[in-house]
């Protein structure tokens, strides 16, 4: 019997493939913007009338491609409409865990926390969707824009 192995490709989706996805984006999401000091919006607010130099403009360059690659991925691969059910069923559970005193959101650090976390659970979620839809029913996505 010939039997064909399967080599692993780069293309295998796992826990592991969404948690490195989490993990870019929660380093985009946070790097950008979080309630403490160590973010670009608090480093150009604070260096704004002082010092702003080049340096703040290509960091902010890079900030906007990380963005933009991580909101368009999400907005294909989910559409607006997945988008908006994803963000209500995140918003719903955060809900659910605050009426369950699972989580405390007394202050506006936390609320902030909980807001940025849940930003970028969706937009892990948007940049694994293709992935995940092809294990559920072995359909391919493809975007065809060349008209």
């Amino acid at each position: 019997m010939n039997e064909i192995k399967r080599r692993p490709s780069g293309r295998e989706f796992g826990t592991a493939s969404f948690f490195w996805r989490l993990a870019a984006s929660l380093i985009l999401v946070l790097a950008t913007y979080n309630p403490t000091r160590f973010s670009y919006f608090r480093w150009v607010r604070n260096s704004w009338t002082a010092d702003l130099g080049p340096e703040h403009f290509v960091a902010g360059v890079l900030v906007i491609i990380g963005w933009t690659v991580l909101v368009v991925a999400t907005r294909r691969s989910l559409g607006l409409g997945g988008v908006f059910l994803g963000a209500a069923l995140i918003g719903g559970i955060v809900w659910w865990l605050t009426s369950s005193d699972w989580i405390a959101v007394g202050s506006y650090a936390a609320l902030a926390w909980v807001i940025l976390i849940c930003l970028s659970i969706l937009l892990a979620v948007g940049l694994s969707w293709s992935h995940v839809w092809r294990r559920l029913t072995g359909q391919l996505e493809v975007d065809d824009n060349d008209t």
